[in-house]
């Protein structure tokens, strides 16, 4: 991307109008499905059933005919990425709807209180929904191992979630007998903020989740008094390393009346709460044999038991959406109902019992290289499926890039509203649904983790056995780039054309036509970011390069919108009701022309250094400078405070956008000052800001 294209995605984002009147006639409900360390090449559809047709009996193969239905009746977006490798964060950037470059959880922050910000819940309830999630939360805060619901500043309740069912702490979640803990030990389940695990003997978590789920919708469908549309944030913790089995074979039927159900008696929570803990195995695996050897003079031999316990638990994930799938259908909201369905990270190879697990058995990482823990597309490529019978047509595969942190934006857009401001997503509305024009994701992914990638013959050479530790990964058009062991800003980026070549074998940046985009691609991996003190990057102090601009003068562009949604947004899908000039970014003079404001152009830094930049004003407001998050007076913001950020820029021009959300029946300003090298805190002056002559 040049410097030119970059400026311009920042300056003429509003151009993008794609409307929200369509979707908000009705809002749709929403369930949004998360799976724990589940492949993208653990789905059939995706790639199993490749595996099948070849009929290579050395290359054992899993089924999920459920969600291959599910996918056959909406879309698979094919090029999805997760926002980290790994759950919590992973988990934080879907709830939060920012990348790892601004999430307050990173790296292996488990039980981190999650950011008291926009999230899924508070937003979809400001949107005019009930919310509700269940399964594995792990984003609490606080003592990890209090009694007390009240004590965790997170909870899911605290963060826009009107009930809650499931596993508060990360850990517990790597049990899936709450009560026997077979390999784990026993563990809590909070209804809300009240611990109700006793009683639920014999009770597989993905089954319980699941029962949970399916009563709460009915709930919500049959209440005499319902007005609003649900949302759902559904959070497996399976099939991750403990590889339990269900109790017994899935429940016939599904639905209303089949499938799994809630029973509600003490010791029979659940209708496969009965029979022996751990001992399913879908009879497709049971007696299954494979070449071993790859020699078909030779006899073939079982499955192993873990890999057998792993397909049984991948089978059962796809019951359990089967169910939810024909419960939709039964109550009649199965054409207003957008599912998506998706996972945290690519697959992992771990097992918590005696017997190891490789992730190469079935190649759950598909036709990429690289696992749970790698920035390598076979950790961060996930299986997405979305289906909306009314919007999204059957059949579709949508392979432009797109990723987890998106997700928060195209929900807001069903609901009717454009995204919060802070969102550093995209609405996919436009790839799914076929209308209107489909803005770029950004794709950013930063992690640390030590270790190494396995050694893997389905790997390409070059990346068996990578050492990982500070990694990046970006994604533009066809193009990867990749830095791993990252020691410095400095380093330079591996290129990979990930259409052409899936497993990353051919490293493109040696190529006399990649140097301007290593330039690039450098720089922009600096421009996309705040740094974090609790997860530390080599390249946190380094400066944000300026960009070249020409035919520049003083003075920022406004624009006003008339606006009524619930918190302050992204302008880039509303139509503006006014514009102008101004010297500085202030609202006095322009404030009745409409109810949100943004300012944009760019400001010019005299010299290299830490910028400080101070913000108060009488309302929400938010300052970008190219991509970064600089200020966040947006949700929870206290009128009048004082809110600060810094940003490490080189001398030169710098893209900066600063939203104003005016409140009625007061005096609006809008105050940025900053302080730098040789510069005293005080108003930017106007000699700083420049827009496009």
């Amino acid at each position: 991307m040049s410097h030119l294209k970059a400026a311009s995605r920042l300056l003429t984002a509003i151009l993008f109008v794609t409307g929200f009147s369509s979707f908000a006639q009705e809002k749709p409900n929403i369930i949004y499905i998360l799976t724990d360390d589940l492949g993208y090449g653990d789905i059939g559809a995706f790639f199993q059933n490749q595996r099948k047709e070849n009929n290579d009996r050395s290359e054992p193969y899993t089924l999920t005919p459920h969600l291959d239905k599910m996918a056959s009746e909406g879309a698979m977006l094919t090029h999805h990425y997760t926002a980290a490798p790994v759950c919590a964060p992973s988990r934080s950037s879907v709830l939060l709807g920012v990348s790892q470059g601004h999430a307050n959880v990173r790296d292996g922050q488990f039980d981190k209180a999650l950011a008291d910000n926009n999230t899924l819940g508070n937003v979809m309830q400001r949107a005019g929904y009930k919310t509700a999630a269940i399964g594995k939360w792990g984003l609490q805060g606080s003592s990890r191992w209090s009694k007390n619901g009240d004590s965790w500043p997170a909870h899911p309740n605290n963060r826009g979630f009107d009930y809650y069912y499931g596993y508060i702490r990360h850990r517990d979640g790597h049990e899936h007998y709450p009560v026997e803990g077979v390999y784990r030990g026993k563990k809590e389940v909070y209804e809300n903020k009240n611990e109700v695990s006793e009683g639920l003997d014999k009770c597989y978590t993905g089954d319980l989740w699941t029962a949970v789920a399916k009563k709460w919708i009915v709930e919500q469908v049959q209440e005499k008094e319902k007005q609003e549309p649900f949302f759902m944030y559904l959070a497996f913790d399976t099939p991750h390393a403990v590889l339990e089995l269900a109790t017994q074979a899935y429940p016939e039927g599904g639905g209303l009346n089949g499938g799994l159900q809630w029973v509600g008696k003490p010791g029979n929570m659940i209708n496969t709460a009965s029979g022996e803990v751990d001992s399913y195995i879908h009879p497709d695996y049971a007696n299954i044999t494979y070449d071993h050897d790859e020699d078909s003079s030779t006899p073939e031999v079982a499955w192993p038991d873990v890999y057998k316990r792993y397909a049984s638990s991948t089978r059962r994930i796809d019951n359990e959406v089967g169910d939810l799938l024909q419960l939709l259908k039964d109550l009649n909201i199965d054409e207003n109902t957008l599912v998506v369905f998706n996972s945290d990270n690519g697959p992992s190879m771990e097992s918590y019992l005696e017997e190891e697990y490789a992730a190469n058995f079935f190649n759950s990482f598909g036709p990429f290289d690289g696992i749970k823990r790698d920035v390598l597309e076979g950790g961060e490529r996930t299986p997405l499926i979305a289906r909306w019978p009314t919007k999204i047509p059957s059949g579709k595969v949508i392979a432009s890039p797109s990723i987890a942190y998106d997700w928060l934006p195209t929900f807001t857009e069903a609901a009717g509203y454009p995204a919060p401001v802070n969102s550093d997503g995209v609405s996919l509305l436009p790839s799914l649904t076929g209308k209107g024009k489909q803005q770029e994701s950004l794709i950013y992914v930063e992690y640390n983790q030590s270790g190494n990638t396995p050694e893997y013959e389905e790997f390409a050479t070059n990346n068996r056995g990578r050492h990982r530790k500070q990694m990046q990964m970006m994604r533009e058009g066809d193009i990867v780039g990749l830095r791993y062991n990252i020691q410095g800003a400095d380093d330079d980026f591996e290129f990979y054309n990930v259409v052409e070549d899936t497993h990353q074998t051919t490293n493109l940046a040696t190529l006399p036509n990649m140097e301007a985009l290593q330039v690039q691609m450098k720089e922009r991996a600096l421009q996309v970011r705040m740094p974090d003190t609790t997860a530390s990057r080599p390249y946190d102090n380094a400066a944000v390069p300026s960009i070249s601009v020409h035919n520049v003068k003083n003075g920022l562009k406004w624009t006003a919108f008339a606006d009524e949604t619930p918190w302050l947004p992204k302008i880039d899908n509303l139509t503006p009701d006014a514009e102008g000039t101004v010297s500085l970014p202030t609202v006095e003079k322009i404030e009745n022309k409409g109810d949100v404001f943004l300012f944009e152009g760019f400001i010019k830094v005299p010299t290299n250094g830490k910028y400080t930049f101070s913000l108060t004003s009488s309302n929400k407001a938010f300052v970008r400078i190219h991509e970064a998050a600089v200020i966040d007076a947006g949700y929870g913001y206290k009128d009048g405070s004082i809110k600060e950020g810094t940003m490490n820029l080189k001398a030169g021009y710098h893209p900066i956008r600063v939203y104003f959300k005016k409140k009625a029946g007061t005096k609006n300003n809008l105050d940025l000052q900053w302080t730098g090298p040789s510069i005293e805190k005080g108003q930017i002056p106007e000699s700083a800001f420049y827009a496009i002559n």
